[in-house]
């Protein structure tokens, strides 16, 4: 499940168009604001970001609007890899529709945890789509416990552990909003029974909607298509899957450990 396979940037677009965009619009805002220093963008982190006094003065918008913004390049870079590698299965099991509500209504489950827990100080803000991201593991922990007809044992496996990594980092780490990720969890765990709804498996979806096939009513065949196959040997099961442990464990603690200021 969280193994990519596309083959381009733009099958993986056409495949999961709501992931695509969700990044591209994290990445763009950053761009604006912290890297090409824009008037616009110092006007977007200022109505955008999370603050609970503004929120208690009636601007309620920003519930949602920080899950787009970020802070620094790590913040932002480490929320869309996350997002790449978590979402891609939920977007194709879900479908776009209800795997951009699950997205939102978790990010606004943080921000609210965050609103109702923490400090109502014109000075504290928070920028960041982690409670979003801690959502989804919240809907893959349900399929875990109470839909394993969803998600096969070893996709549960990595799951289990990265959530739990997650997790625990979130009490270590300074300037983390503790309160929104646990409650983008809660939230993500509160909506999967509604969303998972006639979902079905990951690998059926994929069989569903296989890559985009470009038929012009005509038969094809390449008679040199075997000789051109690339003769590598292909690895053990167990060796692909200690190597996929071994990559997404670097890359999980790696991001972790620099969660500075990550919401």
């Amino acid at each position: 499940m969280f193994i990519r396979s596309e083959r381009s940037i733009k099958e993986f677009f056409q495949l999961y168009p709501i992931v695509s965009w969700i990044v591209i619009i994290n990445l763009a805002l950053w761009l604006i604001i912290s890297l090409l220093h824009l008037p616009i963008g110092e006007t977007i982190y200022m109505y955008g970001t999370g603050n609970n006094y503004l929120i208690s003065q009636g601007e309620y918008w920003r519930l949602i609007t920080p899950i787009f913004l970020h802070g620094g390049l790590t913040h932002v870079l480490f929320n869309s890899f996350s997002l790449v590698l978590f979402g891609p299965a939920l977007e194709q099991m879900l479908g776009k529709f209800k795997f951009i509500v699950a997205y939102l209504v978790a990010g606004f489950a943080g921000n609210l945890g965050t609103y109702l827990l923490g400090p109502e100080h014109p000075f504290y803000s928070h920028v960041g789509a982690s409670g979003a991201i801690f959502g989804l593991f919240g809907i893959y922990l349900y399929m875990i416990f109470l839909r394993k007809d969803l998600m096969d044992q070893s996709s549960s496996q990595i799951i289990l552990v990265i959530a739990g990594i997650g997790v625990f980092m979130t009490f270590l780490q300074p300037n983390v909003n503790i309160y929104g990720h646990i409650f983008g969890l809660i939230g993500g765990l509160a909506i999967a029974p509604l969303i998972l709804v006639n979902a079905v498996p990951y690998w059926a979806a994929r069989v569903r909607q296989s890559r985009p096939k470009h038929n012009d009513g005509t038969v094809s065949f390449d008679p040199n298509r075997w000789n051109k196959k690339r003769r590598i040997p292909r690895l053990p099961s167990h060796v692909k899957k200690r190597i996929l442990w071994i990559v997404l464990g670097g890359l999980v603690v790696l991001g972790l450990l620099n969660m500075v200021g990550i919401i």
